[in-house]
């Protein structure tokens, strides 16, 4: 196992999922729950996310051979769509492409928020299953696929291990951070998360001229 391709995926999928930067959503949301219906709400949101990007990593090869979609191709999609997620974050604003305001709204009204919208697409949106594809991608072509492989499902778990700890303790949490600080943390994922785009497209560009006999 590459630990340097095993960091940079965990780090990756976690700056995406961003709970830390979701737990001022999550605290409105679940505003008046109990200890127990948030402690359950929080178990859902990371049953549905880890059960959605494990089966993007498990089968996101199946569905590019579907639709024809090629390795390097989906690095630059997922590289923009990653970049756009990215600088929402670092402008302080939460991206379209994770939860509407109308999601919110209709989110205040619903039982099982932990599904949708907070499991789904605000921990585990596109910009999430993008990533894991991606790493995945790239582990099947190094020398070391299957422990690249495995250190990614790894990633997803140690993220939503994470996830569930901030969340059971997110109203203690919110109250020493802010809504202020929790913004400032979401703007130094973003920052990262930026580099690890420009990285993406970066490598779709290379290897599509390598693929395409120009280099």
């Amino acid at each position: 196992m590459n630990l340097e391709f095993a960091l940079g995926a965990f780090v990756s999928i976690f700056a995406i999922v961003n709970p830390v930067g979701n737990i001022p959503l999550y605290e409105a949301i679940t505003e008046g729950y109990s200890k127990e219906s948030k402690r359950k709400v929080a178990v859902k949101i990371c049953l549905v996310t880890t059960a959605v990007l494990f089966v993007f990593a498990m089968f996101g090869q199946w569905i590019f051979s579907i639709y024809g979609i090629t390795i390097p191709a989906f690095k630059i999609a997922g590289g923009l769509l990653l970049f756009t997620v990215a600088f929402s974050m670092m402008q302080g604003q939460r991206s379209r492409a994770k939860l509407s305001e109308e999601d919110q709204e209709e989110a205040m009204e619903k039982e099982e928020v932990g599904i949708v919208p907070l499991g789904i697409p605000l921990f585990a949106g596109p910009g999430a299953i993008t990533t894991v594809m991606i790493y995945v991608s790239e582990a099947t072509s190094r020398s070391g696929g299957v422990l690249d492989i495995i250190s990614v499902f790894i990633g997803i778990v140690l993220t939503v291990l994470i996830s569930y700890f901030l969340l059971h303790y997110s109203e203690g949490i919110f109250k020493r951070m802010g809504r202020s600080g929790a913004m400032a943390f979401s703007r130094v994922m973003g920052l990262l998360l930026a580099a690890v785009a420009v990285s993406f497209m970066l490598s779709g560009v290379f290897q599509a001229i390598r693929d395409a006999g120009f280099l």
